[in-house]
């Protein structure tokens, strides 16, 4: 399957008053063309860090330390500010957790949404509210001609949500980078819009960067699923091999520690805690934690070792990986 997004050896820092923070160390991970890959992990782990990347949206305190980002085989790094502003509104678009934040206040839905046509398609005003009409509807909006005279104010989450899903699927993106879309919601619209998501990605074959820390979530909306920890992706594989044959002693106790129906004994707790990344551990940044240690472990960080399309970065995988 053809690849749209490729992150090769990525690491990332924030500066801050209280010391450098190494957010990303060493990322590497692919996206596919037409597929959900689900990034998941702790709060802290890098996810948003990752995903805000791909197009460029670091914020000004963030220091790209090694690495690149190929989107279509182009590194984003090396483009100008005009292309980047550019790809971000036609290739890629960033649903992001709260849509009302989002949106701009004193601006109505319909010259929002009007407004991205105009700018990166150059089509007229009355044939971009056309346009707007027609998808607002598609995401499920019944009323689109009073949504598009509302505020964001007057509309639900739920309402909100789906006009942002509407504003990334205008211009039918090659990638949607979704970060946490649904946790603001009840339980009843979450499902409504996972379900209106995984339909209009079929429908328009876009491909699908979905940051989440609900596990539940990802078996029912993932192709593929990459667990992070403390700013290192430790496993990557298809969403059935990673849950039922997880393989990093990580993704084992994220697993473990879901309550399952039917189950009346105690949940498995990791043990200690998230390490700060204001001073990582070396090597291994799971090793302190890890109940499978190596003294290996505490002084080089493990490669990327495949059983078939399921990657894992652990050492005790490595004689199968030579």
């Amino acid at each position: 399957m053809p690849v749209v997004a490729r992150v090769e050896d990525l690491s990332v820092d924030y500066i801050t008053l209280r010391g450098v923070v190494r957010v990303l160390n060493g990322v590497s991970i692919d996206v596919r063309e037409g597929e959900i890959l689900a990034l998941v992990g702790e709060t802290g782990s890098g996810k948003t860090t990752l995903g805000l990347s791909i197009p460029r949206l670091l914020p000004p305190n963030a220091v790209v330390r090694s690495g690149k980002i190929l989107f279509d085989g182009v590194d984003v790094f090396k483009l100008s500010e005009d292309e980047v502003r550019e790809l971000r509104g036609s290739k890629i678009t960033v649903i992001f957790q709260e849509p009302r934040i989002s949106l701009n206040p004193v601006m109505r839905i319909g010259d929002q949404l009007a407004e991205v046509l105009e700018a990166h398609v150059g089509i007229d005003k009355k044939t971009a509210y056309g346009r707007v009409e027609d998808m607002l509807r598609k995401v499920g909006l019944y009323d689109p001609q009073r949504v598009m005279k509302s505020y964001p104010f007057e509309l639900s989450g739920g309402m909100a949500q789906r006009v942002m899903i509407a504003m990334a699927m205008l211009l039918s993106p090659r990638l949607i980078i979704a970060d946490e879309p649904t946790s603001a919601l009840d339980v009843t619209v979450q499902a409504q819009i996972i379900d209106l998501m995984k339909e209009l990605i079929s429908s328009y074959r876009t491909s699908v960067l979905y940051i989440t820390h609900d596990l539940a979530l990802v078996a029912e909306i993932a192709d593929r699923v990459a667990v992070m920890y403390a700013g290192d992706i430790v496993e990557v594989g298809d969403v059935y091999d990673v849950f039922y044959n997880p393989l990093h002693p990580y993704t084992q106790g994220l697993l473990e520690s879901i309550p399952k129906i039917g189950y009346r004994g105690k949940l498995r707790a990791m043990p200690g805690e998230v390490p700060s990344l204001l001073n990582p551990p070396p090597a291994c940044r799971f090793h302190p934690r890890c109940p499978f240690v190596m003294d290996e472990c505490r002084k080089v960080k493990p490669k990327a070792y495949k059983r078939g399309d399921h990657i894992v970065l652990c050492h005790l995988y490595k004689e199968e990986g030579k």
